[in-house]
């Protein structure tokens, strides 16, 4: 199937490196990268690359069942995909991780890692296959908190996340004391791209560390008339306020998470700070997290929010933007 509409769906992106970064380092192929066409399992690849991926904006989360999808990268126009092949490694950690390859018309072969690779670190091709049709690629969008999180209650007092439960009155920006419906749980990869935000207390007026999903949205009210998107209020995921201090990435093996879903998609405050709750609707569902997605599907059949008004900030101001709220907007 070709996608020929321009990318609509909020957060539907991937990272990408060029395929001639990732080059045999020991075995049959020495000195091949991903771009010669001669993997051979056993081999051993090294990521060289040390800037930053490309982002890749995706017209829809997984591979479409011809293998083809629209992406766009580094500002050039959108166009269909091609995916080659999947190709599974072993990282000297023993962690697996899949590598899908494509190429375009304008833009040459590039392999997205499907878990983050580690620049410098050796990993074992284990396996080449097909591309299976509906492989998910997009990156997980998840608006969720570490379990220590405190979520402000109607009373003004803060409660650990951990200890809510459905029913639950949380207060929120917009329609005063809420019931909690759901509550979801689940455990995720936190390397690289995955790993959590750590917002340190007092950096934006937080009252302790918050501790969040990298595609957490926080909620941004700029004063004066000089507004960045040209609205007062914003919502910025907590991966582009990283700035490797006061805002930085947590990394470890695996991360535990705890969203909040209420009969609206709501803006709550956590250790202070205004920030989202988990939106159930069809653009974010099938970028959610397997589990998240399989239970909320079972629990909440054909349930859809409208998203909270507030955009998303445009991506050429976000150096800007991150420059203002660290300074306190």
């Amino acid at each position: 199937m070709t996608i020929d509409a321009p990318c609509a769906l909020p957060g539907y992106t991937a990272q990408a490196y060029p395929a001639a970064a990732l080059r045999v380092v020991a075995g049959a192929s020495l000195g091949d990268t991903l771009a010669d066409d001669t993997a051979v399992p056993g081999d051993v690849y090294r990521l060289s690359w040390q800037g930053a991926p490309v982002q890749l904006a995706l017209a829809g989360p997984s591979v479409a069942g011809g293998g083809q999808f629209l992406a766009d990268a580094m500002g050039r126009p959108a166009e269909p995909i091609r995916a080659l092949h999947l190709l599974t490694f072993l990282s000297s950690e023993a962690e697996r991780a899949d590598v899908l390859v494509i190429e375009g018309t304008r833009i040459s072969r590039m392999a997205v890692p499907l878990a983050p690779l580690a620049p410098l670190s050796d990993h074992t091709l284990i396996g080449i296959g097909p591309v299976p049709a509906g492989l998910r690629i997009a990156d997980i969008v998840c608006a969720a908190f570490a379990p220590g999180t405190r979520i402000a209650l109607p009373d003004g007092s803060l409660c650990p996340i951990a200890a809510l439960s459905p029913g639950d009155m949380v207060l929120t920006r917009d329609n005063g004391p809420q019931p909690v419906r759901w509550i979801g749980r689940v455990t995720l990869g936190a390397r690289g791209s995955l790993a959590p935000v750590v917002i340190t207390a007092g950096t934006l007026g937080n009252i302790g560390d918050l501790v969040v999903s990298p595609s957490h949205r926080i909620h941004v009210y700029q004063r004066g008339t000089s507004r960045i998107g040209g609205s007062a209020c914003l919502l910025v995921p907590a991966r582009h306020l990283v700035e490797g201090d006061r805002i930085y990435r947590r990394e470890t093996a695996h991360a535990d998470y705890l969203s909040l879903v209420f009969d609206r998609h709501e803006i709550i405050y956590a250790e202070g700070v205004p920030v989202e709750s988990l939106v159930i609707d069809p653009a974010g569902l099938p970028v959610l997290p397997a589990p998240l997605c399989e239970e909320i599907g079972r629990r909440f059949p054909g349930f859809e929010q409208a998203r909270h008004t507030a955009p998303e900030p445009p991506a050429e101001s976000l150096t800007e933007l991150r420059r203002r709220i660290l300074g306190g907007l």
